[in-house]
């Protein structure tokens, strides 16, 4: 991918959207209520695979930080990307008070790939390749930016009839859970085009577990089932 095309690898649409939450990002209640729940979820997935403390991670696309917090919470030395800097504000301001380490940065991982390559054991990449233009160029770069025996970690939504009833109908329109429009179907990824994307890389997909919400406890779990949210955990050999 070229230095132009790369800097335009994201929807300004879907940045303005996202920034526009910003201020209530941290509150379990509010628009970001499932994410809160699916936290605990992707932090144990990540936990259970690779080793995290003193470990250098990389969350990209970090929101206002919730991962990312968790993850240097665990004794990780965390560096996070986000293009939208309201976002990038927010988790500052939270860390700060949380008396949490986390270097953000409003930044593309391509541009980080080309100045920082093979310098993370850890990238995750969390609900957020179902909004890029380019999601194999967002996969290439995280490579890059693996050390040797690194891993990525992913979680996104599954192009299925399911994820449309799911995560578009029900969850945006019927129950509220999140803001109409965040979800397109059309962008969402089967996890026979990821695994194809992280071959590209030079990854070696791992395992695809399926992420379930479950909004009458308003906690998620992992589970065999892939055809709504899923993880994967791709290895640099």
């Amino acid at each position: 991918m070229s230095p132009a095309s790369a800097a335009s690898n994201f929807h300004q649409a879907e940045l303005d959207r996202f920034a526009a939450l910003a201020n209530r990002w941290w509150d379990p209640g509010g628009p970001q209520k499932p994410l809160h729940a699916l936290n605990p979820a992707r932090l144990g997935y990540v936990a259970a695979r690779a080793p995290l403390a003193g470990s250098r991670v990389l969350d990209v696309g970090c929101g206002g930080g919730l991962l990312s917090e968790a993850m240097a919470q665990a004794g990780a030395k965390v560096t996070a990307l986000d293009l939208a800097p309201e976002l990038v504000k927010v988790a500052r301001l939270h860390a700060l008070e949380s008396g949490v380490e986390v270097d953000y940065r409003v930044q593309s991982v391509e541009a980080l790939a080309s100045a920082e390559p093979g310098s993370f054991d850890v990238v995750t990449c969390m609900e957020m390749l179902e909004h890029v233009p380019d999601p194999g160029a967002i996969l290439a770069a995280c490579a890059t930016l693996l050390r040797p025996g690194g891993r990525l970690f992913v979680s996104t939504i599954n192009r299925t009839p399911a994820a449309f009833a799911l995560a578009i109908v029900g969850a945006e329109y019927i129950a509220r859970l999140l803001p109409t429009g965040t979800h397109h179907y059309s962008e969402f990824i089967r996890p026979s085009e990821l695994a194809g994307w992280l071959r590209a890389a030079g990854l070696e997909l791992e395992d695809v577990s399926g992420l379930r919400y479950e909004p009458w406890r308003n906690a998620a779990r992992v589970v065999s089932r892939t055809d709504v949210n899923y993880l994967a955990c791709a290895l640099k050999a």
